[in-house]
């Protein structure tokens, strides 16, 4: 299973429910990652997409531990067992966790593949992504060019667990 998430110098990934801001290259690597794949998400992260609409092309699923929650055109389930029951049937490489920051808590066990989009800037925030950089399980496996938006500079990052 692979995360997907977008972080700053301090592991920050958002501030009251928004993103810590909006680079349209890391938009369009999220796009052409995510594509036809299997997305899995938070309520509050639903509420933040444009109309609080699922994303297309992708088979969404919310993680919500509201029984009475529903959305159109997304699978609702209300635990990580239901998750992993529900997510059973597609391969584990087409699956992304895309927040937000209780999601992506509880399944980094799950996961072996962590991209992250790290950007060189310390923001406000109140929700965060595990330090990664801190974790010895994990190794950066691929790296792309500094790259910048106006004057952040950032880059995208590939982590993966270690082998045992």
């Amino acid at each position: 299973m692979n995360m997907i998430v977008a972080a700053d110098n301090n592991w920050a990934i958002g501030n009251r429910n928004e993103l810590l801001i909006r680079i349209p290259n890391d938009h369009r690597h999220f796009r052409e990652e995510t594509a036809g794949k299997i997305v899995v998400l938070g309520r509050k992260t639903l509420a933040t997409f444009p109309q609080g609409m699922p994303l297309g092309n992708r088979i969404n699923i919310v993680l919500s531990r509201n029984a009475d929650y529903k959305v159109k055109g997304a699978t609702v389930v209300h635990s990580i067992d239901e998750l992993m029951k529900e997510l059973e049937p597609y391969n584990s490489e087409d699956i992304y966790i895309i927040g937000g920051e209780s999601v992506y808590r509880q399944m980094l066990p799950y996961c072996n593949v962590v991209h992250v989009t790290r950007i060189d800037h310390e923001y406000a925030a109140d929700a965060y992504f595990p330090n990664l950089d801190a974790d010895n399980e994990w190794e950066i496996t691929a790296d792309s060019d500094e790259q910048t938006y106006f004057d952040i500079a950032y880059e995208f990052v590939k982590y993966e667990r270690k082998k045992k």
